[in-house]
């Protein structure tokens, strides 16, 4: 054993013996308990950042820890691999999103392996392998063949700059989320699978989810959005049609006056058929159509069409607008608007001069003033006042349906998922067109169609329209045309956790495997998948569980957000005006004796300092892990990102928290060596532990069971490592001067080690060889805390006299009241103050308080 730490070495002889061995290769055992534990899948981007490293090392300390624990484990690792970026950056570098896709996985997957997770990689597959998304088009054509798939024309987010749908959370403030450009309405034709049947499946089984974190499932449940209401029929005064509303409040039916329609609303669109300048305000609201997060913010604005509806109570006419903030994908398209109690409609009301009409008040009489949007008293409505805004609501719907007027419905926010993109590089949609126009599903022995890997990206035009022999195609002797739509990613993501369990499968899952594997007991990935990714996942694994590939109803038992990596941002402004962002590694620090400034190295260009911001390539503040790797060691590394902050929260990097974890791995190694240089097989005698000895080990075991809790149930491993610390400490500062303090430091050092595999396992497979094991660390068990161990030894009692304390005096834990009374009359504070006096009495509480009363 070398005298110094050398990580270096060690790490590269470690994961070679790992590969060579076939360490973490995972199978279907019967006679062991399963634990499949995943991280979300990469985008091979390129190069792995420290986000990455954390998400992984969340999950790797949770695989190797339950390895520890006796169970089987599956730690399978992948690639999210289709998507957008890669036909930027093919075209930005010239070459074809495949051959810059796999040359970026292999350069990750170099870097993965240099940090040691436990990965097993007989299961790896790319979501952009035909291998893996043939399976998806033939679930997609199920799906089809059962009704759950649609075509339809709709109304999209469309990016004129990446020429293809976004999703409305993929809309901010009206930009496009990746490239800021102003977004359009476009109606196109598009692909759905109807989520919305799942809808009640997906809300009410959260509650079956106690693993996953609550901010979690309350935003899924937002988005879904159940709500209970009235659907109710408005008839127009112009027309012999009808207008259906829904609303969530028919208690305030009475207070409507007007109702408002989504410019794209066939109303709307007939109403502008005569009208110019209506005309041209739907195009306007077309071009900057507000997503539901600006909402609340944006301004409001409306145009008055030339119909009326009539109130279908009161028979009153109301005007009928056109208003930006109603989408028509949402609910029926229209609102029946109540200014007096609606925050958004008073504001339309009051700008556009509608009248305001109250129809609530306030149950005690208080000063307020509209909108009122609390519960009150029904006023103004008719036969419903004096009715509780609660009793009028139940009122209201049942004099609706009773009238022919409307009914009782639950509603929905949530749509069906439209999975069209008009993007060359993403998994095609397995459906042609014949001749006719007839929509035909590409038969199951036609699988995979597969995507021409020989084509020039141009950013202007997608290759799959463009290439007339992959178009055109001959299947079952009828001359079709393929769909050139390609599936949106989220479809690849949905599922790859199912297609770990059986990755080389004939079909799309082996149910057999998957019921041995599924669900995925320990989930790990940010807040930011919260709802997409997580939500369509859910979907669709129950899909896969109606067509019996899996049996369980949900994915993911147990889920673990990880938070952030932050890193100081420092830049300077050039002589165009335009910030120039320096990397962390570029910057230089002078102190002027009472603050710091900054200078960058290359330009000497004085630097503003920013803070701690999320680490990115626009800001240049990321930090290389191969270079963490390379100057500290891989187990440094993951140390610092488990130690520096709790999973779930925010990560600071700092280099010197860095070094500190450096210095604690290379304390461990000295100390060790020390220790090892000199332990000659020592066995630990427990008949004659000294005091300091019976001290360290409680220590130890209390700390073994700590460690124990803060990894498995509380998931807080850098309070597990603090106390792993707190107990070096203790044991640097332990004095060995015999056979039986070596043998209980050689114990200490095998449940430290043990205990700190998980987090750095390089350095503790290489110090558990050294101590002369004969079980690889790979294989051996967890350490399990030592009852009679942890018992104390020792008892403090505290001694008063008349109630006063006079005296804290140390017993062994054995010792009786009588011994206990006998030394504290004896001790010198207690005796001069019951001296003279008589002794009343003696009230004891067992192992805490000795009482004497004496007058």
């Amino acid at each position: 054993m070398n005298e110094q730490y050398e990580p270096q070495k060690i790490e590269s002889d470690v994961q070679q013996y790992w590969k060579e061995h076939k360490t973490f290769s995972s199978s279907e055992n019967s006679n062991k308990e399963k634990f499949y534990c995943l991280a979300m899948f990469p985008y091979p981007s390129g190069n792995l950042h420290m986000g990455h490293v954390r998400n992984y090392t969340i999950s790797d300390v949770i695989a190797r820890f339950q390895r520890l624990k006796g169970k089987n484990v599956m730690h399978p690792f992948g690639w999210d691999a289709f998507g957008l970026p890669a036909e930027n950056a093919a075209i930005k570098h010239k070459t074809a999103p495949h051959t810059w896709t796999k040359k970026n996985i292999a350069h990750m997957k170099d870097q993965l392996k240099l940090l040691g997770f436990s990965f097993d990689w007989d299961r790896e597959f790319a979501t952009c392998d035909p291998e893996y998304y043939k399976w998806e088009q033939k679930f997609f054509n199920i799906l089809y063949k059962k009704g759950l798939v649609y075509k339809k024309t709709s109304s999209v987010n469309w990016c004129p700059n990446d020429k293809t749908v976004l999703a409305n959370e993929q809309v901010e403030s009206g930009l496009c989320w990746r490239c800021d450009t102003p977004v359009v309405q476009k109606d196109i034709p598009q692909w759905f699978i109807k989520i919305t049947d799942y809808a009640d499946e997906l809300l009410n089984d959260l509650d079956n989810l106690p693993g996953w974190p609550d901010t979690v499932k309350r935003m899924q449940k937002n988005w879904i959005g159940r709500s209970e209401g009235l659907a109710l029929n408005f008839n127009i005064s112009e027309k012999e049609d009808k207008l259906q509303v829904y609303t969530t409040r028919p208690e305030t039916i009475m207070g409507v006056t007007y109702l408002a329609i989504a410019p794209t609303h066939p109303l709307a669109l007939e109403a502008a058929r005569e009208n110019k300048k209506l005309s041209e305000f739907i195009e306007e609201c077309k071009k900057t159509k507000l997503s539901e997060a600006d909402m609340s913010t944006a301004e409001k604005k409306g145009f008055q069409t030339q119909y009326n509806a009539i109130h279908p109570i009161s028979g009153k006419q109301l005007p009928i607008y056109i208003a930006n903030f109603v989408l028509m994908e949402y609910g029926t398209g229209a609102v029946m608007s109540v200014p007096a109690h609606d925050s958004r409609d008073f504001d339309f009301a009051t700008k556009y001069g509608i009248d305001i009409k109250q129809v609530i008040k306030p149950i005690k009489e208080l000063d307020y003033k509209l909108p009122y949007t609390e519960p009150g008293v029904l006023i103004n409505s008719d036969i419903f006042n004096d009715q509780t805004t609660k009793e009028a609501a139940i009122t209201i719907i049942d004099y609706c349906e009773k009238n022919d007027l409307g009914k009782k419905k639950v509603n929905y926010r949530l749509r069906d998922w439209g999975v069209s993109r008009q993007r060359y590089w993403g998994t095609p949609i397995p459906m042609a067109t014949d001749k006719n126009g007839k929509t035909i599903a590409i038969p199951d022995s036609d699988l995979p169609v597969t995507l021409p890997t020989d084509v020039e990206m141009d950013g202007i035009t997608n290759p799959l329209q463009m290439d007339e022999v992959w178009k055109n195609v001959k299947i079952n002797g009828k001359n079709l045309i393929r769909e050139t739509d390609t599936f949106d990613t989220f479809m690849e993501s949905s599922w790859y956790y199912a297609r770990f369990c059986s990755p080389n499968a004939s079909d799309i899952v082996d149910p057999d495997k998957s019921t041995y594997w599924l669900p995925v007991d320990q989930y790990v990935g940010g807040i930011e998948h919260a709802v997409m990714h997580l939500l369509y996942s859910r979907f669709f694994h129950k899909l896969l569980r109606d067509e019996g590939y899996v049996k369980c109803d949900e994915p993911y038992k147990k889920l673990l957000c990880q938070g952030m990596v932050l890193s100081e941002a420092y830049y300077y402004v050039d002589e165009n005006g335009s910030k120039q962002w320096v990397s962390p590694n570029n910057v230089k620090k002078e102190s002027n004796g009472e603050t710091y400034n900054y200078f960058c190295k290359d330009t000497n260009n004085q630097l503003i300092q920013t803070g701690m911001t999320k680490m990115s390539k626009s800001k240049n503040n990321g930090v290389d892990p191969e270079d963490m790797v390379e100057k500290y060691g891989a187990d440094t590394a993951r140390l610092f990102t488990m130690f520096a902050a709790p999973a779930e929260m925010t990560l600071e990097w700092k280099e010197s928290g860095v070094e500190g974890a450096n210095r604690f791995l290379k304390k461990l190694w000295k100390f060790s060596f020390e220790h090892i240089s000199n332990y000659k097989n020592e066995k630990l005698n427990h008949s004659v532990l000294t005091q300091n000895q019976t001290k360290l080990r409680r220590l130890l075991h209390k700390t073994i069971m700590k460690v124990s809790d803060d990894i498995e149930r509380r998931q807080t491993f850098n309070t597990a490592i603090a106390s792993i610390m707190e107990f070096m400490n203790h044991l640097y500062k332990f004095e060995v001067r015999d056979s039986n303090d070596k043998a209980i430091v050689q114990e200490s050092l095998a449940s430290v080690i043990i205990m700190l595999y998980p987090i750095t396992p390089h350095i503790c497979f290489t110090l558990w060889g050294h101590l002369g094991q004969t079980d690889g660390i790979d294989h051996v068990s967890w350490p399990i805390a030592d009852q009679e161990a942890m018992k104390d030894q020792e008892k403090l009692i505290v001694v008063q006299v008349n109630g006063k304390v006079r005296a804290k005096l140390t017993f062994n834990s054995v010792a009786s009241q009588d011994e206990i009374e006998k030394v504290a009359l004896s001790d010198d504070n207690v005796s001069k103050f019951i001296l003279n006096k008589q002794i009343k009495k003696k009230i004891y509480i067992k192992d805490k308080i000795l009482n004497i009363v004496a007058i």
